[in-house]
Parts: structure tokens; C-alpha cells; sequence
């Protein structure tokens, strides 16, 4: 049998009773964040600090995003608090790849888009991820192939097509990251695409797409008809 409400914990009209009340998508992104943070500072209340931190960093996505240093210059704000954030960032993560993997298949761009930025956002150098799927597009596994520097990856299409030649992929979607945060993308990405789709089509493996990942913001090739 389920225990009673305490009212105390949960009092009038706070982020907790609305939940019960109304669900959690319901909160503002002040109440949310005040669920976490708990308590505020002396002589502060929760929502007001919730509050001040979106303002400092704009937004729930750049609040997520950020490194301990810019944290760490908020007043009030230490170690803790940083560390659970960061660990709320990375189940977010990991609670998109789980939705993913269990779908019979990609739904639509959308749903790859929202994977994918998950599962690159907050990278400091640039990651190239590729989506291997069978004949009906269900995923058979994301694989993190090649990392490089703040600008550069080095990406082997040879590499890729060995994967899924061991795999049985049937198609593939490309993705990387531009740690600079700006996702249009480059005459060197178009270029290496345009070498992955050759190495693929040579053993008729589909590229369904390429997508790069900013801040924020994603660019499908496919979207853009240049696949």
C-alpha cells in the first residue's frame, strides 16, 4: 500500500505537488532545476536560484554543458552540485542510446537528430559515430570510430565499410561533432562524405545520411539533399 503525501515535504503549490498533480513535463525550468538543486543559498529560496542559473547560462542546455570552471564562478555553487549536473547530462545520454537501441527502427530525422546530438553534445574534440542498420533499418549497433582534435578528425571509409561487412549492415548514417558549436558543414566534411558513399556503394551498403552536430543544432545531408 502506498505511503500518504507528507504535506510538509511536498508543501502548497511547490515544484513537487505539481508533479503529483499535473506531472513532471508540466514544470517550468525553474521548478525542474529546483527539484535538484533542493535548497538554495542563505537567504535565497530554491526557485530563486534556480532561477539566477538559467539567467547566468541561458538555458537548461548551456546550463548541462558546462565545464567546472564556468561553473565554479557562480557564487555558492561547488563541486556537488557540478557532479550531479554532469551526471544528469550523461543519463540523459545514456537514456536516449537505450531508447534508441530498443526502437524496431529510426523513426524519423528528427529522432536521429535528437540521438545523436546526445550522444556528441559536450565533446571537447571532434568524434565521428557511425549508425550501422540492417535491410529494414533497425539499428544493429553505434559504434564511436574516430576522435581527433578541436577541428580535425581523421576519418578511414575503409575502416567503416570492414565494419559492416563484419556486421551484415545493409545501411549506414555518418555523424560527427563541431566542438566549435557552429554545425554547417565544411567543405572537408562534404569531401569525406562523398569518399564514405564511394567505399559504401562499392559493396552496396546504403548511406542514409550524414549529421553534424553543434550546439544545439544539427545539419542532415540528406535533409539538405546532398545525399
Amino acid at each position: 500500500m502506498e505511503a500518504p503525501v507528507n504535506k510538509k515535504t511536498f508543501p502548497k503549490g511547490g515544484p513537487r505537488e505539481k508533479v503529483l498533480k499535473h506531472g513532471v513535463a508540466a514544470l517550468t525550468d525553474e521548478e525542474l532545476l529546483a527539484l535538484f538543486l533542493r535548497i538554495g543559498r542563505p537567504g535565497i529560496p530554491v526557485i530563486e536560484l534556480a532561477r539566477e542559473l538559467l539567467t547566468h547560462f541561458g538555458s537548461l542546455y548551456w546550463l548541462l554543458s558546462a565545464d567546472f570552471k564556468q561553473f565554479n564562478a557562480v557564487r555558492g555553487i561547488g563541486v556537488a552540485t557540478f557532479t550531479q549536473f554532469s551526471a544528469i547530462a550523461e543519463l540523459a545520454r545514456r537514456y536516449y542510446y537505450a531508447q534508441v537501441m530498443s526502437e524496431p527502427h529510426l523513426r524519423s530525422t528528427d529522432m536521429t537528430k535528437t540521438f545523436l546530438q546526445s550522444q556528441l553534445d559536450g565533446e571537447e574534440r571532434e568524434v565521428f559515430i557511425v549508425v550501422f542498420l540492417n535491410n529494414q533499418h533497425q539499428i544493429i549497433k553505434s559504434l564511436r570510430m574516430f576522435a581527433g582534435t578541436l577541428s580535425h578528425v581523421e576519418v578511414h571509409p575503409r575502416e567503416i565499410v570492414r565494419e559492416a561487412i563484419k556486421i551484415n549492415a545493409a545501411a549506414v548514417i555518418l555523424s560527427h561533432n563541431h566542438p566549435s558549436g557552429l554545425a554547417e558543414p565544411s567543405e572537408a566534411d562534404k569531401a569525406i562524405t562523398e569518399r564514405i558513399i564511394k567505399s559504401c556503394n562499392f559493396m552496396e551498403i546504403r548511406v542514409l545520411d550524414h549529421i553534424v552536430v553543434g550546439r544545439g543544432e544539427c545539419v542532415s545531408f540528406a535533409e539538405r539533399g546532398w545525399i
